[in-house]
C-alpha cells in the first residue's frame, strides 16, 4: 500500500511516516517548500519519497496525489490569526480534496481533534465519545476549533460528492518529545510553576507513537471506512497524576498551584459577564478566563477508546511512564533504521539519488 502523508515533517507527521514504513507500506511524504528535511529520521529511507509542496496552491497537487492508494490528511495550522489558520487548514484541505477528485483517489484518513467537541454544553463528568455533540458556536473558542470543524465538514462532503472512502480520527492531547506539557492541565506561570485547574480531572492523552499507529491502522483497514474514531490511551491519568509523573522525568520540576474546577469556572463566567456588560466584549481576555475555551481545556470529563479498539484491533503500545521516558531520552523514535542491503538492492527506486521532488 502506498500512502500520501501530508504535514509529514511535523510532530505527528514524522511518526505517521515511521509507523507506516514499519508496517510495510511505501510513503510519499509531503513537506512544505521551506521545511528542513535533514533530521526527519527517514529522509534517506528507500521506501519514503519526499515531495515539497505548498498545499495552499493548487498548482501540481494532482501530481502529488497521483498513484497513491490512500491519503492521510495531517497538515494543519495551529498558530496565527484566523486568516492564517484558515489558509493553512481549510484552503489546504480544499485543494488536497480537489486533487484527489481529479485523480480518482478515494481513500482518505482525515486527522481531526478533540477541539471539535462542544465541551461547554456537556455536563461535568459526562462521557465524551464519538457520538458526543460537536461545537455549534466555535467563534467563542479559538481559531483552531473553527478551522478544524470546517476541515471535518469538507472531508464528509468529499465522501458524499465523490464517493470517497473517508475515516475521521480525533486524537486527544498528543504528547511526546518536545511536547510534554499541555495547556489542558491549566496555565504555565514562568518556567517552574503552573496553575493546575481541576487536579482530579482526567487528562485525555495519547502518546505520539501510539496515535500514529492508530492512524495507520485506520488507513489500512476496510472496516474503518465511514467511521469516526477518538484516539486516547489506556489508563488515563488525572491532571495531577500526569504532572507528578512528568516531574519525575524532567528538570526543573514544575511546582503546582491548585485551582478547583468550580472556582475557575465561576471566575471565567464572571470575567465574561464583566466583559459583556462594561466592555462590549472588546477586551482581550486570556483563554483560561473565557468559558468556552476553559471548558474545552479543563472540564472534568471521562473518555473512551473502546470503538477504535473493538473495530480495528488497535491497542496503545506504550503506557504513560514508558512514553514519558521516551519523551526525554536522546533517541529519535521517529527515525527509521536503514533497510538491509539485500532489501535495498531489489527496491523499486528509479531515482538513484532519491532527490526531493518539488511541487509549486
Amino acid at each position: 500500500m502506498k500512502l500520501l502523508v501530508t504535514g509529514a515533517s511535523g510532530f505527528l507527521g514524522r511518526h505517521i511516516v515511521a509507523q507506516a514504513v514499519q508496517r510495510g507500506h511505501d510513503v510519499r511524504a509531503q513537506v512544505r517548500p521551506v521545511s528542513n528535511i535533514k533530521d526527519l529520521g527517514w529522509e534517506d529511507h528507500p521506501r519514503v519519497e519526499i515531495i515539497r509542496a505548498d498545499l495552499r496552491s493548487k498548482a501540481d497537487l494532482d501530481q502529488l496525489v497521483q498513484g497513491v492508494d490512500a491519503v492521510v490528511s495531517n497538515a494543519a495550522c495551529k498558530a496565527g490569526d484566523f486568516y492564517t489558520q484558515f489558509a493553512g487548514t481549510v484552503i489546504t484541505t480544499e485543494n488536497l480534496l480537489a486533487a484527489m477528485a481529479n485523480t480518482d483517489v478515494k481513500r482518505l484518513v482525515a486527522v481531526s481533534t478533540f477541539s471539535v467537541y462542544g465541551f461547554l454544553k456537556m455536563r461535568d463528568r459526562e462521557l465524551l465519545d464519538e457520538e458526543s455533540p460537536l461545537d455549534t458556536d466555535p467563534i467563542d473558542r479559538d481559531e483552531y476549533a473553527q478551522t478544524k470543524l470546517v476541515q471535518e465538514e469538507l472531508a464528509r462532503e468529499f465522501a458524499k460528492e465523490h464517493e470517497g472512502h473517508v475515516t475521521v480520527v480525533r486524537p486527544g492531547v498528543i504528547y511526546g518529545k518536545d511536547n510534554l506539557w499541555t495547556a489542558r492541565i491549566g496555565m504555565e506561570l514562568g518556567t517552574d510553576r503552573c496553575l493546575v485547574v481541576g487536579g482530579r480531572s482526567i487528562l485525555p492523552i495519547t502518546y505520539v507513537e501510539n496515535c500514529a499507529q492508530a492512524i495507520v491502522f485506520a488507513a489500512e483497514k476496510e472496516q474503518a471506512v465511514g467511521q469516526t474514531y477518538n484516539i486516547v490511551d489506556d489508563n488515563l491519568p488525572t491532571h495531577r497524576q500526569y504532572l507528578r509523573a512528568l516531574n519525575q522525568h524532567r528538570k526543573p520540576r514544575m511546582k503546582s498551584l491548585p485551582m478547583p474546577w468550580l472556582v475557575m469556572r465561576f471566575l471565567a463566567a464572571l470575567a465574561l459577564g464583566v466583559n459583556k456588560l462594561f466592555l462590549g466584549r472588546r477586551a482581550k481576555v486570556p483563554s483560561i478566563l473565557r468559558p468556552a475555551a476553559l471548558h474545552a481545556r479543563c472540564k472534568p470529563s471521562t473518555y473512551t477508546n473502546r470503538l477504535i479498539k473493538d473495530s480495528l484491533g488497535w491497542s496503545p503500545h506504550f503506557g504513560m511512564e514508558e512514553a514519558l521516558q521516551r519523551g526525554v531520552d536522546e533517541t529519535d523514535h521517529a527515525a527509521l533504521a536503514p533497510e538491509p542491503a539485500e532489501t535495498q538492492a531489489v527496491a523499486d527506486d528509479t531515482d538513484a539519488d532519491r532527490e526531493t521532488r518539488t511541487c509549486a
